[in-house]
């Protein structure tokens, strides 16, 4: 059963054949799944053949058949391209990682799109250590990652969130928490954007001359605006880069986010974990940032 929704009605389950994998890929049993908050506004006007869920941890019930990937009765975290809120779903090898069993579905659940999006773009940042970063929007999964990965590689980090007890946990990570990018105290040497709207001219204009703003998301969903007269004033030889986590494969980042909390050096937020009966719930409490972090939801008893 796979939840679907249009807009005129509420989310509901629906039954749908098992999935066939393709050759180079794993058909695997949701255990936990962990919808993201990007994925609800496809919801708004879903296509007829949508099937959301990138996010899921279980059991390979089925190898690929070509001999790529995890065999039969391996525990597995995965990112599928869609389809993962589901009982079954097929993943390319190339986009599984290994479970050990000291992590649960649901903590394994709540690594891939965050995770990833965190890993690479930190990347995508350079080396960091000593360096003043902003970060907007930190209240979320990437925020969260962004935050403790940030701190650890030696960074002074400086993130911006809604409220403060979205606050707390960043700050405990080691991070300045400031409630909205007026207040953050600059200059910068990098800008970690994801809102959008009027605040990414403002965290532009916190950067340091050559600095680079990197932005990754509009959370917001207001167009951003820029002034070239107004950029005069602020930051020379500023650079704005343009960031999109997606791209396979995922298999290496998905099992160095695996080794990173087997190690005790990444810890998922999981705001909610409940049972895939409350999927409609939870989708608008995601939505409406009413959960701090990750949400998850268990199928079949998981762990």
């Amino acid at each position: 059963m796979i939840p679907t929704g249009e807009a005129a009605r509420p989310v509901a389950f629906a039954e749908f054949p098992q999935p066939v994998p393709e050759p180079g890929e794993a058909l695997v049993k949701v255990e936990a799944f962990a919808p993201n908050r990007g994925e609800t506004f496809l919801l708004e006007r879903p296509r007829p053949e949508l099937l959301p869920g990138k996010d899921i941890a279980g059991l390979v019930v089925q190898a690929a058949a070509d001999g790529s990937g995890p065999g039969i009765g391996t525990r597995v975290v995965g990112h599928p391209a869609q389809g993962g809120w589901a009982e079954y779903a097929t993943v390319p090898a190339h986009s599984l990682a290994v479970l050990p069993d000291s992590i649960d579905s649901a903590r394994a659940a709540a690594l891939p799109l965050a995770g990833i999006t965190a890993l690479r773009l930190l990347r995508t940042a350079g080396y960091l250590a000593g360096r003043r970063v902003l970060l907007t929007g930190a209240s979320g999964g990437v925020g969260h990652y962004v935050t403790e990965l940030a701190v650890g590689a030696g960074a002074e980090l400086t993130a911006v969130t809604a409220t403060p007890v979205r606050g707390e946990r960043l700050a405990r990570l080691g991070a300045t928490v400031v409630h909205e990018v007026a207040a953050a105290r600059g200059p910068f040497d990098v800008v970690l954007e994801s809102t959008g709207g009027p605040d990414l001219p403002l965290a532009l204009s916190k950067m340091r001359p050559g600095g680079t703003l990197v932005w990754f998301g509009q959370a917001s969903r207001t167009p951003v605006t820029l002034d070239f007269f107004h950029l005069l004033g602020g930051p020379e030889r500023a650079t704005i880069q343009h960031f999109h986590y997606a791209g396979a494969p995922y298999a290496t980042d998905l099992a160095a986010l695996v080794r990173l909390v087997e190690q005790g050096r990444l810890h998922p937020e999981i705001g909610r974990t409940a049972d895939w009966a409350h999927t409609a719930s939870t989708l608008v409490d995601l939505r409406e940032r009413r959960i701090r972090g990750k949400a998850v939801l268990l199928i079949g008893g998981a762990r």
